[in-house]
């Protein structure tokens, strides 16, 4: 009878055993009070608990985590109400801290940065929410770390996700930002214009230029050429006067072959007498070459 007795003690006994055995994985926290007072903070691996004396009253992770903080409407410095949303990562450094100080610690997160966004947003106007994003990033981060630090919370990061403008702001910044395209269109096209232009009246000025240059250049070599021809002449005729001249000093037979050779510059120059104007006479000894050409000479001389 006795050993009945004890065995439902036995087994009340390894039931309360095991329920006082907690396994604590890494990066987790329990808080344990006993008798209705924190006592310690439960490390990981394994722990043991007093049946009914100690109590688990918290089970929490230690690791980074990320609060969505929702949509909240804000009015900027110029009066344009926003609706902005974000997101924040933390941290819980102390356990027993976060436990005692704040009944439900997100959702006194949530207010807090809610609140910090409505400030920042009314320092602000609206261009500066879009162009600031980092810095207003960096202020919240600093802000809120602080304000958290009683809880035992480590706030790491904080970013802005959305910032949406009304419907009536958003319609008038697409308008403003149509405008300015076709402002920034409009210019590009009278530059574009104004560049064209330019370039043909370079282009006509440089073809003028040049071919000014190419009609320079042709008559000089126009003239180089006949100077060129009349020295080349000259030299001809000077060099064929030396030569007869030579020739009848020289050879006494010369001025026989001479008149024989200029028997058709006679009949040439016949033509020529009948064509020269009124009052032209030729002396001229027939027996003399050297007379014949210097008449010749003359006659050519005088028509010319």
């Amino acid at each position: 009878m006795e050993g009945l007795l004890g065995l439902p003690a036995l087994v009340l006994m390894a039931l309360l055993g095991i329920n006082g055995v907690k396994i604590t994985s890494g990066g987790q926290s329990r808080l344990v009070e006993r008798l209705g007072k924190y006592d310690r903070q439960l490390q990981p691996g394994l722990s043991f608990v007093l049946p009914v004396v100690e109590k688990v009253v918290s089970h929490e992770s230690l690791k980074e985590r990320v609060l969505d903080i929702p949509p909240q409407q804000c009015i900027t410095r110029d009066n344009v109400a926003i609706e902005v949303d974000a997101v924040v990562y933390w941290q819980l450094l102390e356990h027993a801290r976060a436990y005692y100080g704040v009944d439900d610690l997100q959702a006194a997160m949530v207010n807090l940065v809610l609140t910090q966004i409505r400030a920042e947003m009314g320092k602000l106007d609206l261009d500066q929410t879009f162009t600031t994003r980092s810095e207003v990033n960096e202020v919240l981060l600093k802000e809120l770390d602080q304000a958290t630090d009683p809880w035992g919370v480590k706030v790491t990061r904080v970013e802005l996700r959305d910032i949406k403008p009304s419907k009536g702001v958003q319609q008038a910044m697409e308008q403003q930002m149509t405008a300015e395209r076709e402002k920034r269109a409009a210019i590009l096209r009278s530059e574009g214009e104004r560049e064209a232009q330019v370039n043909e009246a370079r282009g006509r000025a440089e073809a003028l230029v040049l071919d000014a240059r190419a009609k320079q250049e042709a008559l000089l070599l126009e003239a180089e050429a006949q100077a060129k021809q009349q020295t080349l002449l000259a030299q001809a005729r000077a060099d064929v006067a030396t030569r007869l001249a030579e020739a009848l000093k020289t050879n006494p037979q010369a001025a026989e072959a001479m008149r024989l050779l200029l028997a058709g510059d006679w009949m040439a120059m016949g033509e020529q007498m009948a064509q020269a104007p009124g009052g032209s006479v030729l002396m001229v000894d027939p027996q003399s070459p050297a007379a014949l050409l210097t008449a010749l000479r003359d006659l050519q001389n005088g028509q010319s």
